[in-house]
């Protein structure tokens, strides 16, 4: 893509950069200071909103990882993400470790068990692999279902972070998860730049292709999965220290499918895509609450309880078809045209 009129570049780290001129940085650093602002003009259901959002965007840069850079398709990220949950819950609530030392713990204990389930990688791939992780999602959450020690069905509570002794607000939360967002951003943005974000799309092309070029499809792949799911553990660790009680039925198969479908809204293959999905999936759950909260006075006792499950599916179904049938690059290829156009006209070509 052309850079804008007067921006040159004279050495190869300035055409690698991300931000190439100041009124991007300055862009950068006034999106960051709103979004670290704008919560506190926000009713508190809106600030809830804007936290699990941001709980989102974590977890999906690593489907974005594993299946929009690695072409590795992954239908069980929300057990990866139960698993850096439960991880958390267990060493905070049960052994009582200090809840911010566990962390990078609940993270590497979902890599290391996406890593397990990610082995048949190496065989199999298209719809098998798709069949493989759609098991690892149930065989995962079964576990903790049946498991003594996760709580059963009744789930584990989870000790609130807390700073000099005082538990965090919603607004310091959002806070919290902001600071973990922009760094999160910043290694998934530039791990596709390296070395290992290259192999990543090579396979995703053609793996055949690849092997031949020398890229060992075994480590690549295992890689990928192993940076994917350390991603979605930290997501399920802020989650389970947001929602200060984690259950099985939280991370269930539905929640699977809003990860891939936020990739697919976004644009596959683009770490900007996955924050503009998150966002637009979010708004769409927003409606869908408002909705059908207007809607069950209307329905009787019995059916206005699914008011909101049979509006949640139809507005989901519908969101996902739409971009899978007119605008099949996503959110973040329309973007990419819109400024190519702002940058060009009035000249079209």
């Amino acid at each position: 893509m052309g850079l804008p009129c007067g921006t040159f570049n004279t050495r190869p780290e300035e055409d690698m950069a991300i931000f190439r001129t100041r009124a991007q940085w300055i862009m950068l650093f006034l999106g960051i200071a709103f979004a670290a602002v704008i919560v506190l003009a926000m009713p508190m259901d809106w600030v809830v909103w804007t936290i699990l959002l941001g709980i989102y965007v974590i977890a999906v840069l690593g489907l974005h990882i594993l299946t929009g850079l690695c072409g590795q398709f992954s239908m069980g990220h929300a057990a990866f993400m139960a698993v850096g949950a439960y991880a958390a819950a267990y060493l905070g609530g049960v052994l009582g470790w200090p809840a911010w030392g566990t962390f990078l713990i609940a993270g590497l204990a979902a890599a290391a068990v996406g890593m397990i389930f990610g082995l048949p990688a190496l065989r199999i791939k298209g719809f098998y692999l798709v069949m493989t992780t759609i098991a690892a999602q149930f065989v995962i959450i079964w576990y903790f279902r049946e498991a003594g020690w996760s709580g059963g069905v009744y789930g584990l509570s989870v000790p609130s972070l807390a700073i000099g002794g005082q538990a965090l607000s919603y607004i310091q939360f959002w806070w919290l998860t902001l600071a973990i967002i922009v760094p999160m951003l910043y290694l998934a943005k530039n791990i596709q730049r390296t070395s290992w974000g290259r192999k990543f799309v090579a396979v995703r092309d053609n793996d055949l292709a690849a092997e031949v070029m020398g890229i060992n499809l075994f480590r690549t792949k295992i890689v990928a999965f192993f940076i994917g799911c350390f991603f979605a553990g930290i997501g399920g660790w802020l989650w389970a220290h947001f929602m200060g009680h984690i259950t099985p039925l939280q991370f269930d198969f539905h929640l699977s499918l809003v990860f891939l479908s936020i990739i697919i809204v976004g644009g596959v293959g683009s770490t900007a895509g996955v924050v503009l999905g998150a966002v637009v999936l979010r708004l769409v759950e927003k409606l869908v609450d408002n909705v059908s909260s207007a809607l069950q006075g209307a329905f009787p006792d019995v059916f206005g309880v699914q008011v909101f499950p049979a509006l949640s599916l139809i507005f989901f179904a519908a969101v996902v078809l739409f971009f899978i049938r007119w605008e099949p690059r996503g959110l973040y290829h329309k973007l990419q045209r819109f400024k190519t156009y702002y940058r060009l006209h009035p000249f079209s070509y």
